[in-house]
């Protein structure tokens, strides 16, 4: 996308700048409390653009259409374990949903997404005002399924967002952690998604 909009910069320089342009703004939206909003979300991706590809000539246009590419279904994949795992929870009566940082468009790449069609819930951070980590986050959960948090198996791959924000929330937490690199028990740590199924 930034050699159509005329960037000579090569993959490893930009894949340094986005990991320094997330984190200079994860450390915004940390000293922000974690609240957010669709103007928020809008506002982070812009200036992320902006920094990483800062050669493009019109860097409004290159960030409006890397934002519209990523609200394509066919933009994105799922672990191959999704619809296996999802399906066959599904069936045996789990409410299933997904709880992310994300803004709008998440409704319709997951509508557009075969595999997460067993999905009965979606929780978007935008839509909700708060970004995990944050408490009101996943209390929000409890809201929109209708029970007690601690009847939540929460699953998710991120150690601060996920695992602490979780845990720390009274949800029962397991981390998709395929190396085994965080230091949790062995009981709360999932190689392969499929795993939900032992």
């Amino acid at each position: 996308m930034g050699r159509s909009f005329g960037s000579q910069l090569d993959a490893g320089t930009i894949a340094a700048r986005f990991v320094a342009a997330f984190t200079k703004q994860e450390a915004i939206d940390r000293a922000r409390g974690w609240a957010t909003q669709e103007e928020r979300e809008i506002a982070r991706w812009r200036a992320i653009v902006r920094e990483v590809l800062n050669d493009v000539p019109d860097s409004e246009a290159c960030f409006e259409t890397l934002y519209q590419h990523f609200s394509q279904p066919d933009a994105w994949r799922c672990d191959p374990d999704t619809e296996e795992t999802l399906s066959r929870l599904s069936s045996q009566g789990y409410v299933l949903g997904m709880a992310s940082n994300f803004d709008s468009r998440l409704k319709s790449i997951v509508a557009g997404l075969k595999p997460l069609q067993p999905l009965h819930h979606v929780v978007i951070s935008s839509l909700v005002g708060w970004r995990k980590p944050a408490l009101p986050f996943f209390q929000r959960l409890g809201t929109v399924v209708g029970i007690s948090l601690e009847q939540i198996a929460y699953i998710g791959d991120d150690y601060d967002n996920d695992y602490v924000g979780a845990s720390q929330a009274g949800l029962h937490v397991v981390l998709l952690d395929p190396r085994g690199q965080q230091p949790i028990p062995g009981t709360q740590r999932l190689r392969r998604l499929r795993d939900l199924l032992g």
